[in-house]
């Protein structure tokens, strides 16, 4: 999916050079849609130019010269294609804490309590993190703005489940307690 994110920037920004489109991806938080590293990002770049997706049109300011980037035809047709491959697929969200749930009875109730814990604290963040994005860049487009509200309501309604798992488990610990068992 790197390739997309790229080609999709370049045509965006024509011209822009490596650093430049790596900056856009950290600063729209492109990582909600795909995970990527600096390494993995000029790994594809490389790749696009070697395929001819793009080509490097060099630019001189009076300090440095830097590779910038356009997007060929061929690109402009790669990018056609991937647009369709991915914008045809509907997949399951991959949360790794639902396979972890599939076994909550066979863990700790203390431990599950704090893998609970952790997913409410990690979920916040990333709340948070969407509604600075949202609230402070202008930049972005109005389909990406309505993604990003579309995944905080996600998040949103992730926190209430998980706060719900964490208030079951300590109502099931509240009512298994000894002292709290009525005596027949």
């Amino acid at each position: 999916m790197i390739p997309l994110l790229i080609l999709g920037l370049l045509k965006q920004n024509p011209g822009s050079y490596g650093y430049e489109l790596l900056a856009l991806m950290e600063e729209r938080h492109y990582k909600y849609i795909v995970n990527f590293t600096k390494g993995s990002f000029y790994y594809n770049l490389q790749q696009l130019e070697e395929k001819q997706y793009i080509k490097k049109v060099n630019r001189s300011d009076n300090t440095r010269e830097t590779n910038n980037y356009i997007i060929t035809e061929l690109g402009d047709r790669e990018f056609e294609e991937l647009m369709y491959k991915y914008g045809s697929k509907t997949e399951y969200i991959n949360l790794s804490f639902y396979a972890a749930m599939l076994f909550a009875n066979e863990y700790k109730r203390e431990e599950l309590t704090k893998l609970l814990e952790v997913q409410i604290e990690q979920t916040k963040k990333k709340i948070s993190l969407l509604e600075q994005s949202i609230q402070h860049n202008e930049t972005i487009p109005a389909y990406f703005r309505k993604m990003l509200e579309n995944s905080r309501s996600h998040h949103l309604v992730n926190v209430q489940w998980f706060e719900g798992l964490l208030k079951d488990i300590r109502n099931e610990s509240e009512a298994t307690k000894p002292s709290n068992r009525i005596l027949k």
